[in-house]
């Protein structure tokens, strides 16, 4: 449902290239409200999940606290809930930072003592400048500088529809990227 609120998005042109992150999560979120499929496979979502602390001190205010993961899939399948979150940024070619955003807040929060250890899902990279080859030798180059070689984004030999991956110490992490230039 995720690539066909995409495709969905290029089709009406409801996405701009100066649109702040959740702008486009928020756009690809409603396409995917209205997929029929999602009904019929009897699959939830919303935006902006909050990530429940058990450890936290109860406290006025104590919610607004929380991590906030952009957005949720939730269904029940055989009595058993299952949940599948997703992780969006922004990124450009030539912006080091955003690049830079997508490793501290995107991947380190999917990795053991990130906000987002716990969750199953994956990141996505919303390409707003340069190609996505161009983009992720430029996340992958941050990493080698920050001595993560080994966790590098590979693409499989198939890449369908801009999947990526990486491997870390505590798991594989699954990463999308949408190309809104080209």
């Amino acid at each position: 449902m995720f690539i066909e609120a995409y495709y969905t998005s290029i089709s009406n042109k409801s996405i701009g290239l100066d649109f702040d992150e959740n702008d486009i999560t928020a756009n690809l979120h409603n396409y995917i409200d209205e997929n029929p499929k999602r009904k019929v496979w009897g699959i939830s979502t919303n935006l902006e999940n909050y990530i429940f602390d058990n450890d936290v001190t109860y406290n006025k205010g104590f919610a607004a606290k929380f991590s906030r993961i952009d957005m949720r899939y939730a269904t029940f399948w055989k009595g058993e809930e299952y949940k599948y979150f997703v992780e969006a940024k922004n990124i450009k070619v030539n912006d080091s930072g955003l690049k830079r955003r997508y490793i501290t807040t995107g991947i380190d929060n999917f990795l053991m003592g990130g906000k987002y250890f716990d969750c199953e899902g994956f990141l996505v990279g919303y390409i707003l400048e340069g190609t996505v080859d161009n983009c992720v030798i430029g996340i992958n180059k941050l990493l080698i500088m920050d001595k993560r070689e080994k966790e590098t984004i590979l693409s499989p030999l198939s890449s369908v529809n801009g999947s990526h991956f990486s491997n870390h110490n505590e798991k594989e992490l699954s990463h999308l990227f949408l190309d809104f230039v080209n």
